[in-house]
Formats: structure tokens, sequence, C-alpha cells
């Protein structure tokens, strides 16, 4: 049997090689991002795999997101797979020194956009019923907090709690939820952060074997395979060489 996967943020990073992954494996897709070029070239090149549909949008606009989602594609298989991967850090300043508008943009997308995303898909998940499964892409950075990490680490924070909130409440039905909690990770993520600062991007991964989305990808399928009565809760995967720092002291001279 055939089935689908849902995956926002696709047109990079976790979510395109985790499109590439599912569609090697002869799954259907529902690709969302906000990018539609990207959305485009991604689903010429999958479709030669298997069925690929598409859905250019920003999932912090509710109604937007509600509207394209009310209708569920016929030429795809039942949805089993919902992969909340759209989000993005913006900053890294200290919080007196950020951008309100940044933070807000945070919360729009990492939260507000993925609960959106999930209750307009949740009934379609419950209708499949056991091993259908929810992976919401949060971040060590919702357990360790860092310097400059302010409002990132909250969203990323709400992630985990909201994952295991709603495994409460789905419980009975089969569906699962899984919160994965990457470290550091080389994709985009940098250079969206620092407002395309190569640079910066190359300082912070070189010579730490970042995770790499395929990492990702591959992690995202084994958890989608699973034996029906088995749920992962909590998946915090990271790079051999980063591990946690001593707690900051400031000391008075």
């Amino acid at each position: 049997m055939t089935f689908t996967a849902c995956i926002t943020g696709a047109t990079s990073g976790f979510g395109k090689a985790t499109a590439e992954k599912f569609a090697n494996q002869g799954w259907h897709l529902l690709l969302i991002g906000r990018r539609e070029d990207r959305l485009e070239a991604l689903k010429a090149e999958l479709s030669e795999k298997t069925c690929v549909e598409t859905i250019a949008l920003d999932v912090r606009d509710t109604e937007q997101v509600i509207s394209a989602l009310s209708t569920y594609p016929t030429t795809l298989a039942p949805l089993k797979v919902l992969v909340n991967n759209a989000g993005l850090a913006l900053g890294t300043s200290p919080a007196v020194e950020c951008d309100l508008a940044q933070w807000h943009q945070m919360i729009d997308t990492n939260t507000k956009g993925l609960v959106t995303i999930t209750h307009t898909l949740l009934p379609r998940l419950i209708e499949f019923g056991a091993g259908a499964s929810i992976f919401n892409i949060g971040s060590v950075a919702g357990t360790y907090p860092y310097p400059g990490g302010n409002v990132y680490c909250g969203t990323k924070a709400f992630v985990e709690q909201f994952s295991k909130a709603i495994r409460c409440d789905l419980l009975g039905t089969g569906v699962r939820v899984t919160n994965i909690a990457p470290g550091m990770a080389e994709s985009e993520f940098t250079l969206v952060r620092t407002g395309g600062n190569q640079q910066a991007h190359d300082n912070l991964y070189e010579g730490a074997n970042p995770i790499q989305p395929e990492d990702i990808a591959d992690t995202l399928w084994w958890l989608a395979n699973m034996p029906d009565h088995l749920n992962v809760n909590n998946f915090e995967i990271m790079p051999v060489r980063q591990a946690w720092s001593p707690f900051a002291v400031h000391r008075e001279k």
C-alpha cells in the first residue's frame, strides 16, 4: 500500500532531504514551502519517482493554510506522516538589542504555523489511525538555552511541550507524535539567521562534522516505519563533536 507524507519547509535542508528520501521509497508527497520556484523544481525532480503535489504558502498565514489544505488532492494516497519542518532562527543578539519584528516572525513561524498545519491536517491523520505519525522538528535549543537564543529557544521549547501534550490528546487514536531535537546541523539555517553571512556559516561548522540534512531524513524514515504500537516521544540527536557547555557565571570584580 502506498502512503503520503506532508512536509512543510520542503524547499531546503531537512525538508528537501526528507522529501527525497520518502520519494525514493515510493511514498506520495504533499510538499509545502514559501518559495514557489524551488517547490516546482523539486516537484519536477521527484515526480519522476512518485506522485508529488505542492502548495506554495507561508505557514504564518492562517487563512491561507486552512484554505489550501481544506481539500486533499485526489491524486495522493492516504496521509500517514506529517513533518512539521518549517521554522527559522533570526538574529544572535542579546534580548535588549533584538529586533522585535524578528521575534514575532520566529513565534509566528515556529509555533503558530506549526500548530495551524497540525490542527488542519489532524482529522486526516486520525482517520488513517494506527501508524500515522506527526514529526515536529524542534531543537536541542528547546532544552539547552544559550546567549542570543532568547525567542528561538523559547519557540523550540514550545514545540517539545506541544508534541507531548497532543500525544496525550491523541491517546487511543493510534496517531504517534515525536519531537525531533537536532543539535548542530549544516543547512541554510545559519545563513538565514545571520542575514546571509557566509563567513559566519563557515566558521560555525568548520571542523565540527555537523549533522547533515540526510541524517535527519534517515531518522524520520526509521521513525515512520517503526511498528505501529511504538512511539518515540522525544528524539534528541547531536554530532559527536558537540556537547553541553559549563554554566555561565558573571563574577563581580
